[in-house]
C-alpha cells in the first residue's frame, strides 16, 4: 500500500485530528490542483467538475467540516485516487 493509500485510508477512518500537509498529499492526488491562496484559504479546482475546495490550516491541521465537504465531492463525482508520484 502506498503512501498516499494509507493517508486516504487514515482520513476515512477519522478526520479529526488530521494534519493540513497530509490533506494535502490525499487531494492531490485526487486530480484537484491548487489555483489560489487567499490568506489561510487554499482553494483547489478539479478539471472535471465545477465545485472547489476551500481547504485551510488551522494550526498544522484540517478543519474537520472541510475534510467531510471533500470527501463528499469524491462520493458525489466518483472520483478514484490516481496514485502517481
Amino acid at each position: 500500500m502506498t503512501r498516499r493509500q494509507k493517508l486516504f485510508q487514515r482520513l476515512l477512518n477519522n478526520n479529526k485530528n488530521f494534519a493540513f500537509d497530509d490533506l494535502i498529499v490525499v487531494v492531490e492526488s485526487f486530480g484537484f490542483r491548487l489555483i489560489r491562496i487567499n490568506g489561510s484559504h487554499h482553494i483547489f479546482q478539479h478539471p472535471d467538475i465545477s465545485e472547489q475546495i476551500n481547504l485551510q490550516n488551522h494550526k498544522g491541521k484540517a478543519k474537520p467540516y472541510q475534510i467531510s465537504q471533500f470527501l463528499r465531492l469524491v462520493e458525489i463525482h466518483n472520483l478514484s485516487l490516481d496514485d502517481q508520484p
